[in-house]
């Protein structure tokens, strides 16, 4: 059994062109899909993909239509081969039921493990570059050093409470706790030592 999937973008409002062409090969059944393909979250190929059986062909009009990258184009036609489930791609003719067809995806499944390794050889390679100039990953401290030796401070006041201190650099308290904490002051605000504002 041929069984079609169509997915236009919000912004093309005509699927005629697909719909015509699943049927003029014979698909018995089309799922419809108007979203973006970036959308992870697509109701109907998700049922599309349920309703294929052994022995069925899910035919689509173009690559494209079918996956949101190369790597997840290639997740669902392995798992569609696992499954005992043909590919047929009209724009690019392509046919995983044919020894041609699964020789153009296997090649498919090598370069999108390729990409994966360039992304990730690039994404250590920014890390590492960034570290050598200083910069560590993770999220900004959102107080400086010098917030850190004010805020210490501000609370040998014994009228200045943790609180206040928080709000006073828009922090919250748990946010001030761990900067006073990472900074080597003690949890008791009256035995902070007083800080040298001198050192940079």
């Amino acid at each position: 059994m041929l069984i079609g999937y169509a997915r236009v973008s919000t912004q093309d409002q005509h699927p005629e062109l697909q719909l015509d062409a699943l049927k003029a090969v014979g698909c018995e059944q089309v799922f419809q899909e108007k979203l973006t393909g970036k959308l992870a979250d697509r109701p109907e190929l998700t049922a599309c993909l349920r309703t294929v059986r052994k022995g069925d062909t899910l035919v689509v009009w173009k690559l494209d239509r079918l996956g949101r990258s190369l790597k997840h184009l290639v997740e669902i036609i392995h798992d569609l081969e696992q499954r005992g489930v043909a590919f047929r791609s009209l724009t690019e003719s392509i046919d995983t039921a044919s020894a041609g067809g699964k020789l153009i995806f296997h090649v498919f499944g090598a370069l999108a493990e390729f990409e994966h390794s360039l992304i990730r050889e690039r994404t250590m390679a920014g890390l590492a570059a960034a570290r050598a100039r200083g910069r560590k990953g993770g999220r900004k401290h959102k107080l400086s050093a010098d917030d850190v030796r004010k805020a210490a401070a501000m609370l040998r006041d014994p009228h200045m409470t943790k609180t206040e201190v928080a709000e006073h650099f828009k922090v919250s308290r748990v946010t001030l706790n761990k900067a006073l904490d990472d900074a080597g002051y003690p949890p008791n605000p009256a035995a902070m030592p007083i800080p040298d504002n001198s050192q940079p």
